[in-house]
């Protein structure tokens, strides 16, 4: 079967939204470093970790939601354990697992985080668009996300608990 090409308004629709996130990823992560000396893996981690609770989550969790290995999390997690953002725990009845802990060190470093860090969000993107835009993108997203999520193979799809 010939591939459905895509014409050229969806070309330059797919190429500019590819670019735009690159660019956009870029910038904003770059801010958060200068602002706050946060990368942008420390944000999200800590994000995870103040969107429970009990600001704990299975590494093997917190590795599914973050769409990244297990490992390269459990590196990444030890670098901030070292600077005091995160701690590990032992995981109740499993040895192997560990639970990533949010410590007050983390708690603070986000809550002074988070204003810079919506500042450039809103700067090199909220700000740039209408209200209508924004609704737009808000519908294109909820369609690619619940298309993505019908197979299950997103972690917040599943409604998964944290531990």
């Amino acid at each position: 079967m010939e591939p459905r090409w895509l014409d050229d308004a969806e070309f330059a629709a797919w190429i500019g939204y590819r670019r735009m996130r690159l660019l956009l990823d870029a910038q904003v992560s770059r801010d958060l470093m200068r602002d706050t000396g946060l990368s942008a893996p420390d944000y999200d981690v800590l994000s995870a970790l103040t969107s429970i609770e009990d600001h704990r989550w299975r590494l093997t969790k917190l590795a599914d939601r973050m769409l990244w290995s297990k490992s390269r999390l459990s590196r990444h997690i030890s670098r901030m354990e070292q600077r005091g953002l995160v701690r590990r725990e032992e995981f109740e009845g499993d040895a192997r697992g560990a639970m990533i802990v949010l410590t007050e060190g983390g708690l603070r470093a986000i809550q002074e985080a988070a204003p810079a860090h919506v500042e450039s969000v809103r700067r090199h993107f909220i700000d740039l668009l209408s209200a209508e835009q924004i609704q737009a993108l808000g519908t294109i997203a909820a369609t690619v996300l619940a298309h993505l999520s019908e197979a299950g193979t997103i972690p917040e799809a599943r409604g998964e608990d944290p531990v």
